[in-house]
């Protein structure tokens, strides 16, 4: 697989992300980078350490001023940045994919990164671009400062919560945070374990919840946190122990920081129709982006939003100036706190006819060419070609996109009306490649057919 991606750098570790891959990759980046301070952090997988020294020794060669911050989540990483002041970094993780994964996120600047950026990496590596230089590695622990710095951002709380960290970055420093804050913590898969024994770290997925659910229930907790491999993304059960879907936990969260101060707040492309409604209703602008993490921070940033979303689980917090999966569940407890019942604040949410993400593995090379021959037979609806390509009605939309992590198009449709839902799927269903469309209709849920 290319292992250069839109928002990262990502593949199976050992085949795909060798040692010497990781290698030049390492001193890519030194060139990118050579005479600055550099944050260097890596997750719990099991080929983490390892990729995690050739980057600390290859940006070292390259004249770099290197903190090693050790094992950590990927907020930590965010937070190393800010207190350090350094020009760049890189986070040693797969995020929420499976534990045969790897990767590297890279910071460049003040900035995030592009898939121009991405590019130019790769051409480095292909290129064996290398600089020298009299740089050192130095560590720096700052996960308890990390803790008391995002307990000071959050209120005290005395409810109980189920965290599940899925034995991922956050099993030893979610808990301490929660705890930090005064939560009665119940523990789920609080034992880093970078095989992922219990569940797939993607927490966006309702059936990775199902464990989570079952313990809120049997210990009466007011709702359930889990989270993904690297910390930056949650998803939610709550107190009934249902996996609630994060366009409402966008949509509370938005209502919130719109009830202190008008302002942005920035969605992406795959939220319910509701989401941007209900922002408008709570006097704010809601403004699109195409998801993918560096795709929702770049608009974000750019539009000083009070927040942003993404229904894969990414919160991003101008209070914090990044995302962060464990704050996001602190202020969701807030909420809980503030207003009771998580159950009857999603129930108040207004909801359409929305499916879940329809994930069609596609392995091919083609994917932009694939999106392309769609946009062309769609062109009569003037497809929104922000993120894949999306149809838009006034009483629904569709769309079809190339998941920037995983090799595999991601579909999903919402309608006002059943019989707009089936209509609204067929008109994209028509456009679509036969072997997409075929695979696409095994997994339509039957609503859509």
């Amino acid at each position: 697989m290319n292992i250069f991606q839109a928002c990262d750098i990502r593949g199976v570790a050992g085949k795909d992300l060798t040692d010497i891959m990781a290698r030049r990759i390492s001193l890519a980046v030194g060139v990118k980078l050579s005479g600055q301070k550099v944050v260097v952090g890596g997750d719990i997988r099991l080929s983490t350490p390892r990729l995690q020294r050739i980057m600390l020794d290859g940006l070292a060669e390259s004249g770099c001023q290197v903190i090693d911050i050790g094992t950590v989540a990927t907020p930590v990483f965010y937070y190393a940045l800010k207190v350090t002041g350094a020009a760049g970094g890189v986070m040693v993780t797969a995020s929420h994919n499976p534990a045969r994964y790897n990767g590297f996120k890279l910071v460049l600047g003040l900035s995030p990164v592009t898939e121009a950026d991405i590019a130019q990496i790769g051409r480095m590596v292909e290129q064996n671009a290398r600089t020298h230089g009299d740089g050192f590695v130095t560590c720096r622990p700052l996960v308890a400062d990390y803790i008391e710095y995002t307990a000071s951002k959050a209120r005290p709380g005395n409810l109980k919560v189920v965290v599940d960290a899925g034995n991922g970055a956050t099993a030893t420093i979610a808990p301490k945070l929660f705890k930090r804050l005064g939560y009665e913590v119940i523990e789920l898969n609080c034992t880093p374990d970078g095989r992922f024994p219990h569940r797939p770290p993607n927490p966006a997925l309702a059936e990775n919840l199902v464990a989570l659910g079952e313990v809120v229930r049997a210990n009466g907790a007011a709702l359930g946190v889990g989270f993904d491999g690297d910390g930056d993304r949650a998803g939610f059960v709550d107190e009934s122990g249902r996996p609630l879907d994060n366009d409402d936990i966008m949509v509370l969260l938005a209502r919130h920081y719109l009830a202190q101060q008008p302002g942005t707040v920035v969605y992406d492309a795959k939220c319910s129709m509701v989401v941007p409604e209900e922002i408008a209703k709570a006097g704010g602008r809601a403004v699109m982006a195409r998801a993918g993490h560096t795709f929702s921070k770049a608009a974000f940033m750019g539009e000083n939003a009070l927040f942003a979303g993404e229904i894969s689980g990414h919160f991003f917090f101008r209070e914090l100036g990044y995302d962060d999966g464990m704050f996001s569940a602190l202020k969701v407890c807030e909420l809980v706190a503030g207003r009771g019942s998580l159950a009857a604040q999603v129930d108040a949410i207004p909801n359409y006819l929305l499916t879940p993400d329809i994930r069609v593995p596609y392995s091919g090379t083609d994917k932009d060419k694939v999106l392309a021959g769609v946009a062309d037979r769609l062109a009569g609806y003037r497809p929104n070609l922000i993120d894949g390509v999306r149809i838009e009605f006034a009483d629904g939309w569709g769309m079809i996109r190339a998941s920037v992590t995983e090799p595999l198009f991601t579909l999903r449709f919402e309608a006002k009306s059943p019989v707009r839902l089936k209509e609204i799927t067929a008109i994209l269903l028509a456009a679509l490649p036969s072997g997409i469309s075929t695979d696409v209709i095994a997994k339509l849920p039957p609503e859509c057919l």
